[in-house]
């Protein structure tokens, strides 16, 4: 993004004079403490406004929604029957799935409390004619203030005294390298100070300032969590199934009651439907998905990145579009020399040693930083003395220093813009028009040029026009290249990215030129679109070309883009099915950052960018990302398992209680203490889910609705036939009573369930790594050894002989190699149908897409 113009306005000049008018201030003396306390309350403090959520609403929030409600209608039901047991079961897992919520978010957001460091919390202001400090935050339109080096801005403000300040803006704007401010000309709230001193009159506070009305975008975005709708449409489909058999239960039950029916009947059938419904309703599903998000939170805060959000590290499983700015992000932010391009006799080492002598190490300018840097050796420094140094100013746009060897004669040494040094040489028309063809060369390769002179003699003229100094005439030794080197990782974590189905493309503020170069050497491609030319309108006002969408498809990245711009490419990707994802450091990167469905605020970010983004990262580099990629698609296969678990042994549990009880007139195969027991035995292996060891998808993942139901409802088809299959052995092989067999069938319900877990957990064989994490093995191991000796020994239940505990076991192992046999059959179809489908669905997308288009304007 391109700077406000530089002017070289004084301050009697018209735009300064009017400024200062408007607010009403004279610059020799600043405002009055009353004056300053008035329009502090007419436009309030220097500050973005928080809107902070009740706690007690939030924390409310968690017990709200269709699985709460239902939840909360079993609790409601177990006091109305007097099962206390139950209700305390109940509100336990209640409590404690919102609990966890609500803990979760809260360490979230002081983890963000904690990051807000970036900001500007003091100035220096004159209030009734001296100068003293306040807070940033009481700052009002019309102070005078005082901007030194290394300042942050603490608002905006127009220059209006000094001579010139070099101020770094990229976090704003995008660009890579400090733009030369002079008076007249405006400095934005968050600009850093690189270079210089000078007086300004604030011109906007909070809100209005350039931060603040890009924090305004911010508030406008935000997307729909993907993870929201699954476990929405999951726990919808699970609580319709099992609220339909516990009603077809009911009816069958009233039906063959017939006149029997009373009070006792009616709440005993009632207790057992309750039972029912709470072993098949997913309780804990809620509990499950977030401890399993949590734990992944966990394991990236370990690798130097803070979750804010939740859910994002379900989104970050499936982003196949990451859109990276590219300043601090995929490059260092740290000018580098490239090969110099001496000029004459001169060579490249006196090129690079005229340089380094034309530069100061003690300002810290990002350019004498990286020319001094390119010496191949800085002792060679130690042998000069430097008598005079005239620093850079955009007016003479060139450095100067006047240097001598002990013992030798002096000379004079300059670098500076290009242009300005050919002119100090007084090239001739065919070694500049090479000169000059050369610098341009570099521009189109994204390159920033210096031109570097010398001359014998003493200090002439401070004119940049000079062209001789009274020692002699200056001479042009040639050009030297400087350009925002890639980070060392970048074009590594790029490949990984690609290799996980990840497309990246760049956003920058620069021109085309810089990010062709950088995109190139990355390996992204050169297909670099400039946002001027893909939105030539009011992106604000909905003014999109129609071919917009289209064409930021084909890109490679992006360069010159404004906030509303890199807002609007997420939000078009978005429309075209994409999940995606969106690194950033600046507030010009905010409004993308909370739009994308995973918002990435790198290493030193703003305070605009971290509080935007789903994950921020504390150390430096992108690899974390890539980690994050994969650990979130573990924890995504995590879910997944428990998700076809979950509703697999809902259609087994109920399915087989209900058709049971309709087949033998009256049979219940599970007492109600059973059915709790079952529950409680089951919610301790589920729970250690969010530990197991999980394969990485090798392509982006999403909930594939479709794909779920139909392995785990035939999973749970499957498990009815196995449950009837063993009761029909009971009755007619072991001739067992219904006591003993409402026994075997408990043991037969946690034992095939928990193995169906081992079959959940993976696509591939059950036997096949990823091994199960030690944790759930033991879990489910622990739970049948307290099955099997509960039934061994007639805890809670008639007692069951060895023998037949013994030969139940062997069925199970049996059906259980049967299951996988058919899963991983299944899975194979799937793939197979789902490879052909997502050709026509590319299709469709291109083809909605297109039609899309022409609503656009």
């Amino acid at each position: 993004m391109d700077a406000a113009p530089s002017t070289t306005d004084t301050p009697a000049t018209p735009t300064v004079r009017e400024t200062l008018e408007k607010f009403g201030v004279d610059p020799a003396v600043g405002l009055s403490e009353a004056e300053a306390k008035s329009r502090l309350a007419q436009y309030g403090p220097n500050a973005l406004e928080e809107h902070r959520e009740n706690e007690l609403l939030k924390f409310l929030r968690f017990f709200w929604g269709p699985i709460p409600w239902m939840i909360e209608a079993a609790a409601v039901m177990a006091i109305c029957v007097g099962d206390w047991a139950d209700f305390a079961i109940i509100s336990g897992l209640l409590a404690f799935n919102g609990v966890l919520g609500f803990w979760e978010e809260h360490q979230a957001a002081g983890a963000l409390e904690a990051l807000k460091n970036s900001l500007a919390l003091n100035a220096r202001v004159k209030r009734a004619g001296k100068w003293c400090e306040t807070l940033a935050s009481e700052l009002v339109p019309g102070d005078i203030i005082r901007l030194y080096l290394g300042d942050v801005a603490p608002a905006d403000c127009t220059l209006i005294e000094g001579d010139y300040l070099n101020i770094d803006q990229a976090a704003l704007t995008g660009e890579s390298l400090p733009v030369s401010k002079t008076v007249g000309d405006p400095a934005y709230s968050g600009s850093i100070v690189k270079q210089g001193e000078m007086v300004a009159v604030v011109t906007a506070t909070g809100g209005e300032t350039f931060f603040g009305r890009t924090a305004k975008l911010v508030a406008s975005a935000g997307s729909t969590s993907h993870f929201q709708q699954a476990v929405l449409r999951i726990g919808n489909f699970l609580i319709v199934l099992a609220v339909a058999m516990a009603a077809i239960l009911v009816v069958d039950g009233l039906y063959h009651a017939g006149a029997r029916v009373g009070e006792t009947s009616l709440l005993k059938l009632a207790e057992i439907v309750l039972i029912l419904l709470v072993a098949s309703v997913p309780v804990a599903m809620p509990a499950v998905l977030s401890v399993t998000m949590a734990l992944g939170s966990q394991k990236l805060a370990k690798l130097k990145a803070i979750v804010s959000r939740l859910q994002s590290i379900e989104e970050l499983a499936g982003v196949d579009i990451l859109c990276s700015d590219k300043t601090g992000t995929l490059t260092q932010n740290k000018l580098t020399l490239g090969d110099p391009q001496p000029w004459g006799d001169a060579t490249a080492d006196d090129l690079v040693l005229a340089a380094a002598l034309a530069s100061n190490a003690a300002d810290k300018d990002p350019i004498d930083t990286a020319v001094i840097a390119g010496l191949k050796n800085a002792a060679a420094l130690d042998a000069y003395t430097c008598d005079k140094y005239t620093p850079f100013d955009p007016i003479r746009k060139r450095t100067e220093a006047a240097v001598h060897v002990a013992g030798q004669a002096g000379f004079h040494v300059s670098k500076g813009a290009p242009q300005v040094i050919m002119d100090l040489c007084q090239l001739d028309s065919d070694p500049r028009a090479k000169a000059e063809q050369l610098v341009n060369q570099f521009a189109t390769q994204g390159y920033r040029t210096l031109g570097v002179a010398k001359s014998p003699g003493s200090p002439g003229s401070n004119d940049a026009s000079a062209d001789t100094t009274s020692g002699g005439a200056w001479m042009f030794m040639g050009i030297l290249p400087l350009f925002d080197p890639p980070r060392v990782d970048s074009k590594e974590t790029i490949a990984r990215a690609r290799d996980y189905g990840v497309q990246v493309k760049m956003v920058t503020g620069d021109n085309v030129a810089i990010g062709r170069e950088i995109s190139g050497q990355l390996g992204m491609g050169t297909n670099i679109q400039p946002a001027t030319s893909l939105f030539p309108g009011d992106v604000t006002r909905g003014e999109i070309p129609l071919d917009a969408a289209d064409r930021i498809a084909k890109a490679d990245g992006f360069a010159q883009v404004f906030p509303e711009h890199k807002y609007a490419i997420v939000k078009l990707l978005q429309d075209d099915g994409h999940i995606v994802g969106m690194t950033g450091d600046g507030v010009n990167d905010a409004p993308a950052l909370k739009q994308a469905d995973v918002g990435i605020a790198v290493s030193g970010a703003t305070d605009a960018a971290r509080a935007a983004a789903a994950l921020i990262l504390t150390a430096p580099g992108l690899s974390v990302i890539i980690e994050g990629i994969a650990e979130a698609r573990r924890i995504f296969e995590r879910m997944t398992s428990y998700v076809l678990y979950r509703i697999a042994m809902t259609i087994g549990v109920m399915g087989f209680v209900l058709l049971a009880s309709i087949y033998y007139h009256g049979f219940f195969p599970l007492t109600a203490l059973m059915l709790i027991a079952l529950a409680l035995l089951d919610d301790v292996p589920i729970m250690t889910i969010a530990y197991d060891n999980a394969a990485v998808a090798p392509a982006p993942v999403k909930w594939d609705m479709r794909r779920v139901l139909t392995i785990s409802s035939l999973l749970g088809v499957l498990a009815i036939l196995q449950s009837f299959g063993l009761l029909y052995i009971g009755r007619t092989t072991y001739q067992l009573d219904n006591p003993h067999l409402q026994t075997m069938m408990f043991l037969q319900l946690v034992a095939g369930g928990h193995l169906m877990l081992f079959l959940t957990r993976t696509k591939r064989f059950f036997f096949m790594p990823p091994a199960p994490n030690v944790r759930l093995f033991t879990a489910i191991v622990a739970t049948q050894i307290v099955a099997v000796l509960m039934c061994g020994f007639g805890w809670l239940m008639p007692k069951l002989p060895w023998a037949i505990i013994g030969w139940t076991w062997v069925y199970n192992l049996i059906w259980m190699v049967g299951l996988d046999a058919v899963k991983v059959g299944a899975y194979h179809l799937l793939d197979g149908h789902h490879l052909s489908g997502s050709v026509l669905t590319r299709h469709y997308r291109k083809s909605a897409s297109t039609h899309a288009g022409l609503h656009r304007r």
